[in-house]
């Protein structure tokens, strides 16, 4: 997955501009991005602070490791019940 260019602090504060009634525009031409990358961005990060979307990056990362653990043990499954067939 593509890094982020901007920190969650950063999106965050971008956000809260908005909010303060900068209008959307100007924040993106401000930060140089589109306003349809800013609107993804306000549906993940709307609503947080930033260490509630530092704990979101964490869980994130974890489900991710999770997942590649399960999908491996998945596969010595597959592969051992393959051998034990074939015996």
């Amino acid at each position: 997955m593509r890094k982020s260019r901007f920190t969650e602090a950063q999106i965050i504060g971008m956000i809260k501009e908005q909010e303060a009634g900068l209008p959307t525009v100007e924040v993106c031409r401000k930060h140089g991005l589109s306003t349809a990358t800013f609107y993804k961005l306000k549906a993940k990060y709307g609503g947080l602070e930033v260490s509630a979307a530092r704990r979101l990056r964490q869980l994130e990362d974890e489900n991710g490791k999770l997942k590649r653990l399960l999908a491996d043990s998945m596969l010595d499954n597959a592969i051992l019940k393959d051998l034990l067939g074939k015996v």
